[in-house]
This record gives C-alpha cells, sequence and structure tokens, in this order.
C-alpha cells in the first residue's frame, strides 16, 4: 500500500502536534516542579511566554511583514481583546500553577471537564442551547471525572481548584472569542493572534506577579537558566502554531481526535518520567468514562454541523430550480437586477454573496470552537 505524499504529511503535522503538545506539558511541569528544576513560580514562566510570543508576533508582523495585521480600532481592542486577553492570561496562570500540587497524569484526567465547561458557559452566554443529548454526555463526562478524582492517590485540593478554574477561564475566553470576534467580522490567524493578546496578557499577569512572585524572587534562591527557559517558550510558541497548521491540513475532527490520543500518550509518558505520577485501576476507569462521553460530544457536534452543511448546499439547488421555471421569461429580467449588484437587490453584492455568507456563518461556529477547544486542552504554557 502506497502512501501519497498531502497523507504523509498530514501525518507528519499529527506527529508534529503530539509530540509537541506531550513535550510542552512535561517540560512544564518539569520546570516548576520543586523536585526537579525548582522554579515554582508559575506566573512567571507564564509571562516568559508571553513576552517571547509577543516578540515573535511583533517581528512577524511589523519587520518581516509575513503576514498583514488586521483593521484593530480601538473600541475593538477595548471591548474584545483586553477581555479575551485577561480571561486567557488567567487560564494559562492557574493550569501553570496545578503543576505544583497534582501530577500530569491527573491534570489531563481533570481537562477531560473542558467541554462540559465550554458547554455551560455557551449556554449561560446564549451561544448555545440546552439539549438532552449534549447535557447526557455532559454527566458521562463529569462522573468519569469524579470517579477519577476518587482513585486519585495524591488527591491535592488546591491544585485541583486551580485547575478546574482555569478550566473555567479557559472556557470563558473560548466563548468571548466566538461572541466578540465572530461579531466583529475578525479572522485573526496564530500569529495576529499572538501579537494582540499575548502583550495584553502580559500586562494582566504583572500585577499578581508583582505582588505574588515577586518578593519571593527576592527571597527564594531561583535559578535561571537562559536555555531552559529559551528552549521552553520556543515549544510552547510552535505548539500554537503546530494546531492551526494540522486544523488546515487534516480538519478539526482529526486534531480532536488526535487530542484523545496525545491524553493517553502523555498519561503513559508521565507515569515513567515522573515516578510521584502513579496512577491507579480507579483513575482509568473514571478517565474512560470521560473519554466515552467527550467522543459522544465531539461525534454529535460533528453530525450538527454536517446537517447545517447540508441545508446550506441545498440553497443554490433551490435557486436553480426557481431560475429553471423562469425560463420562459426573458434572461436579463432573470439575472440583471441579482448578479449586476443593483441597489434595489436585497443582496448587492451579488447573487451569490448572501450564500457564501451563510456558509461562513455555518461553518465558522464548528471551525472556531473545535479549534479553540483542542488549543485550550493541549496549551498549557
Amino acid at each position: 500500500m502506497r502512501i501519497s505524499g498531502p497523507l504523509l504529511l498530514t501525518y507528519l503535522y499529527l506527529f508534529i502536534y503530539i509530540s509537541l503538545s506531550s513535550g510542552v506539558i512535561l517540560y512544564n511541569k518539569w520546570v516548576l516542579s520543586p523536585k526537579y528544576f525548582n522554579f515554582p513560580l508559575p506566573i512567571t514562566l507564564t509571562m516568559i511566554h508571553m513576552a517571547f510570543s509577543g516578540g515573535v508576533a511583533f517581528l512577524l508582523v511589523r519587520v518581516f511583514k509575513v503576514v498583514s495585521p488586521v483593521k484593530m480600532t480601538f473600541e475593538i481592542y477595548a471591548t474584545c481583546v483586553i477581555p479575551i486577553s485577561a480571561f486567557f492570561a488567567s487560564s494559562l496562570w492557574f493550569g501553570n500553577t496545578a503543576y505544583l500540587y497534582i501530577s500530569v497524569a491527573f491534570i489531563q484526567m481533570l481537562k477531560a471537564l473542558m467541554p462540559v465547561a465550554t458547554f455551560i458557559m455557551a449556554v449561560l452566554c446564549g451561544t448555545d442551547k440546552l439539549r438532552c443529548d449534549v447535557f447526557l454526555n455532559m454527566v458521562i463526562v463529569s462522573v468519569g471525572v469524579v470517579i477519577s478524582s476518587y482513585g486519585e492517590i495524591h488527591f491535592n485540593v488546591v491544585g485541583t481548584l486551580f485547575q478546574v478554574t482555569g478550566i473555567v477561564a479557559e472556557a470563558l475566553r473560548l466563548v468571548l472569542t466566538q461572541i466578540l470576534l465572530q461579531k466583529k467580522g475578525l479572522a485573526l490567524n496564530p500569529i495576529t493572534s499572538l501579537y494582540y493578546i499575548a502583550p495584553c496578557s502580559f500586562v494582566f499577569l504583572f500585577v499578581p506577579w508583582y505582588l505574588i512572585e515577586m518578593p519571593e524572587i527576592q527571597v527564594l534562591p531561583v535559578q535561571f537558566n537562559l536555555w531552559v527557559f529559551f528552549s521552553n517558550a520556543v515549544c510552547a510558541l510552535a505548539l500554537n502554531f503546530s494546531i492551526f497548521l494540522v486544523i488546515g491540513r487534516s480538519g478539526a475532527v482529526t486534531v480532536r481526535v488526535a487530542g484523545v490520543l496525545k491524553d493517553w500518550i502523555l498519561i503513559a509518558l508521565s507515569t515513567v518520567l515522573f515516578p510521584d505520577s502513579t496512577i491507579t485501576g480507579l483513575n482509568i476507569i473514571g478517565y474512560a468514562i470521560a473519554l466515552c462521553g467527550v467522543i459522544m460530544y465531539n461525534y454529535i457536534k460533528v453530525k450538527d454541523g454536517k446537517a447545517s452543511q447540508k441545508s446550506v448546499d441545498t440553497i443554490p439547488e433551490r435557486i436553480i430550480q426557481v431560475q429553471e421555471r423562469k425560463s420562459d421569461k426573458r434572461s436579463s429580467d432573470v439575472f440583471s437586477p441579482r448578479y449586476r449588484g443593483s441597489d434595489n437587490d436585497e443582496g448587492s453584492n451579488g447573487g451569490t454573496s448572501p450564500i457564501s455568507e451563510r456558509v461562513v456563518d455555518e461553518e465558522a461556529p464548528l471551525v472556531l470552537s473545535s479549534r479553540f477547544y483542542d488549543a485550550g486542552r493541549s496549551h498549557p504554557s
């Protein structure tokens, strides 16, 4: 069986994504844990990531002009970028702090709550409807996580609260991103996202850093290895880009499947690399139950997206049928108002424009939610 070049490239992107995602999580655990590198300053580490990502994005946008900046007004920045950056910074801060208290394996099990938190926030914000089938999946996921938590040998309340709070903050960021940026019609690629959000997130993190960690830096014998932090920030930045590369190459569904595979690999690796990361049979049973709920939830979302796309695809057929019924009329009567973009026409941009807009409107929520869902689950920086 011969594998084509494009398919081989897709597999390569998936391998890079899984490797980077797992590597960044394990790297952060090694850096932050007092038992290993002993840099117990999660806010400082997150600020290093934001400063590095923002600096690279600035060079790519302003100096090398790899991509063009979007039209960003003060009103959009104040109402969209600042709130999104605040929750983004909070999710990274709380998520990294959890590494100080609980194991990597247990953190990955808790991250199964991500679709639950996102669904609840979407319902509260009015971007999704409360449905029985989705609600049942959320109950299954929650029960699985509770069983995993009950079976955790080194259960820590503080670390669990930090991780769950980070998940809630990430869910709010996802919903706000969908509500605010989509309504403004902004399309931010990975580079422009970091260009606008990373510096703002750095500013938000500065206040808790000044109050909490700066006094500790002056007292604790903290070691600062330039190579360690530089390589750690490069891996975190590369992970951001790899997620969007994989989505662009294979689609959001493939990323979700790869994310599930990555979680199992990461749990297994963490038990080998970190001896304190012990998992029990109850952990595995609970996580397996939670994953069943996540997979069912993903299936429902994909099915809804295909149904929406199918309904959109029937619109051109209806237009053709209407045009055939009017074939006895003069062609100018049928086509000139719509395709010349007459001011009297409802869609003055042309007859196909409203259809294209509907396609974008139907597809964007699925791609956006799945894209940031995966990013949220796998971006621990």
